[in-house]
């Protein structure tokens, strides 16, 4: 064989070997060593109870420790902005709640940008905001409540986990849409919101069902409505927001996976697809309809749509409510 039948044969070699699909990233490497998600709320609350059982399912399907850290602080700011300034690489994960799309339109100042900083990788379960009232409270439906507080503007209170808190926002969104006023009394945290419910301390709340499925079931305290388009399983028997004339009132609660702006997309998706895979067994349904949630699931594209469509939403409601959290 000639020289020149040699090179042209090695050139077409090359060529050849360019034209080849290459390996993503994500096949080629990941994962490689542990996964830390980030989690900015304290131990204990729903995200834990949302992240652990999927993050240790996650754990046995990668191949790697899948470590839950609590970066708590300033209405999930804190443990956010590590995730913001993280690596792209997929090692550095948040799991947060809808509080994420709230902030960017509450806070004056934020160390990120939550449209930009961040992608979203999966939703990983929703649930409804149940509003309860105390017993005495003489409402049985949602427009026994809205007919009572017009007769009493400014003088019914609810109480709210913090402020700016989902809870808090889906009260306003209330006022809003009903064109009441309500008085705004706020606590550390879901748990002692109900606690001043039980107490008679305050009228009226959104809260999660954890907290308050116990007290309503025992008539401690009234639910009225709830907050998502379609009834809760585990009640029944309360009509829905839209049921009772607010078509356009939806405060779903969801619990979500990002990752830092920049992640390659094969990494994201890689990821994706094994929550959804997760959250739609039997055994981690059954876990999340114990906290009063559903698995959700589904693809970047579609999380990322609610994300938007919510900073939009938790806008609107900050700006005609002055809602500002220094």
């Amino acid at each position: 064989m000639t020289v020149i039948c040699r090179r042209a044969l090695l050139k077409g070699a090359v060529v050849l070997l360019a034209l080849l699909p290459t390996p993503s990233f994500a096949q080629q490497a990941y994962p490689v060593k542990p996964i830390r998600v980030i989690n900015p709320f304290p131990p204990g609350g729903p995200v834990d109870v949302v992240g652990r059982p999927v993050f240790e399912r996650l754990r046995e399907v990668l191949g790697q420790p899948v470590i839950m850290d609590h970066r708590p602080g300033a209405g999930s700011i804190i443990g956010s902005a590590a995730v913001a300034k993280a690596p792209p690489d997929g090692y550095t994960l948040l799991a947060t709640a809808g509080q994420h799309t709230i902030n960017l339109s509450v806070y004056q100042k934020l160390p990120y940008d939550t449209a930009r900083d961040f992608v979203s990788v999966s939703m990983i379960a929703t649930g409804p905001y149940v509003l309860v009232v105390h017993p005495s409270v003489p409402a049985k439906s949602l427009r026994d409540l809205v007919a009572l507080a017009k007769t009493m503007p400014g003088k019914l209170t609810y109480a709210s986990a913090s402020p700016g808190s989902g809870f808090h926002m889906a009260a306003e969104r209330l006022n809003m849409m009903a064109g009441i006023r309500t008085l705004h009394v706020p606590y550390k945290g879901g748990a002692p919101a109900g606690i001043a419910l039980l107490g008679g301390e305050v009228d009226m709340m959104f809260s999660s069902p954890a907290v308050v499925l116990p007290h309503v079931r025992t008539g401690r305290m009234r639910a009225i409505a709830v907050s998502t388009p379609g009834r809760f399983s585990e009640l029944p028997n309360v009509p829905t927001m839209a049921e009772q004339g607010m078509p356009d009132f939806d405060a779903t609660a969801w619990y979500g996976l990002f990752a830092p702006a920049g992640t390659p997309r094969d990494i994201v998706s890689l990821l994706a697809a094994r929550i959804d895979a997760i959250v739609r067994t039997p055994e981690i349904r059954e876990v999340f309809r114990q906290a009063g949630l559903e698995s959700a699931g589904g693809t970047p594209e579609a999380f990322d749509e609610r994300v938007r469509s919510d900073i939009a939403k938790w806008a609107k409601v900050a700006r005609a409510a002055n809602v500002k959290v220094d």
